[in-house]
């Protein structure tokens, strides 16, 4: 049986290293893969291709499809939140333990290498497979980095777990997200012969409208899901900036912008679209220097996983579960299922209720069943 005690000695440890993802994580993977290797797990090292963090694959036992763990070990910043305790030492009061991380999602892995160190002591007839990522906070970035030279040494797992925070409910699925850029060009000029030249600030401006147009055009008449509190997929600009100086029409302006898409609704329709849209607004204006580029620098996949498939069953028995749900945030969970990994999303801890804020904490009753999972999934490994 898994040790409560040990777990969170293990997870002490993980909050004391500042994974912030700016910042480096290559000490607390040194710990982590001197814990499993002491465990007797086969351990590799994938490292980003700066060198300036690494992500981790471990294995222990025959060969044989298995079970996989998956988690990150990044953490979102803290500054600019009100904490009332150090965000990177672990304390404890009401049931909790507290830390940046705790939730998001140091407990899993905790979780994670306390099941390690159980299955040092156990006969396994299938492998216990375990993913450690960097960067997941930034959009998905390590494990995307990382999947070249992992997905050979994965094999072919019956289930994969990634223990993003759900309360311990069973999720079966999420939306995809894709993240753009449009830059938009116009003329610079003196701003009291403005109407001479064509703003980029307006092509941004119509191009906002445009979206807000595919915004409602989506909820109106695309997929619906009700599984989700926002049952479309949503299309949000988070950023626009332009221009230098009042007086200086501005010939370039910028729109940082997402959609966020349900499985029925492809990737690639909603670009066309977008592109569509950028290409409607610069055709508005006549000069020559007025376009608006169309730049996709980041995106990951969504999951979809149906509420009677085999792995979605083997998930709620272990989770002790009846039913299914469906997460508003983004994972890893996608990249595995791509792979023809059956795949699910379940961990302690509220993301709504703690994820990214101030005072972030865990329940102690939460990493307790968490625990009793990976006690459930050693079991199912040895028979």
């Amino acid at each position: 049986m898994t040790d409560t005690a040990r777990t969170l000695e293990i997870l002490e440890r993980l909050i004391a290293f500042d994974t912030v993802s700016c910042n480096s994580n290559l000490d607390l993977a040194a710990y982590a893969a001197a814990v499993l290797a002491d465990c007797g797990f086969a351990v590799t090292r994938l490292p980003s291709p700066d060198g300036s963090k690494t992500g981790l694959y471990a294995e222990k036992g025959p060969a044989g499809p298995g079970v996989l763990l998956s988690a990150h070990t990044d953490v979102v910043p803290v500054e600019g939140q009100a904490w009332s305790r150090d965000p990177f030492r672990l304390t404890r009061g009401e049931g909790r333990v507290y830390g940046r991380g705790t939730t998001d999602m140091k407990g899993y892995v905790a979780s994670v290498l306390a099941l390690a160190g159980s299955a040092a002591q156990a006969e396994l007839r299938e492998p216990l497979k375990i993913v450690l990522s960097y960067d997941e906070e930034v959009g998905c970035v390590g494990i995307q980095q990382m999947l070249e030279r992992l997905a050979p040494l994965l094999g072919s797992p019956r289930a994969c777990f990634v223990g993003e925070p759900t309360d311990m409910q069973v999720a079966i699925g999420h939306k995809g997200k894709a993240a753009l850029r449009a830059i938009c060009h116009g003329q610079s000029g003196h701003s009291a012969l403005a109407p001479d030249f064509t703003n980029a600030l307006h092509l941004a401006a119509d191009f906002l409208t445009e979206l807000r147009a595919l915004q409602e055009d989506l909820a109106a008449g695309g997929a619906q899901d009700a599984a989700y509190d926002i049952p479309y997929t949503t299309v949000h600009a988070g950023k626009m900036s332009g221009g230098t100086a009042l007086n200086i029409v501005p010939d370039r302006a910028g729109v940082t912008f997402e959609y966020r898409h349900l499985a029925a609704d492809r990737a690639e329709d909603i670009l066309a679209r977008i592109e569509a849209a950028a290409e409607r607004v610069s055709a508005r204006y006549p000069a020559p220097e007025a376009r608006i580029e169309v730049e996709q620098y980041n995106a990951y996949p969504g999951l979809d996983v149906p509420p009677d498939s085999p792995v979605a069953a083997y998930a709620r028995k272990l989770a002790r579960s009846s039913t299914s749900t469906k997460v508003a945030f983004g994972t890893e969970a996608g990249f595995f299922a791509r792979l023809g990994i059956p795949t699910v999303v379940c961990g302690p801890g509220s993301m709504a209720g703690q994820g990214h804020k101030p005072d972030e904490y865990l329940a102690l009753d939460q990493l307790a069943a968490c625990g009793a999972m990976m006690d459930r999934i050693l079991q199912d490994l040895t028979g």
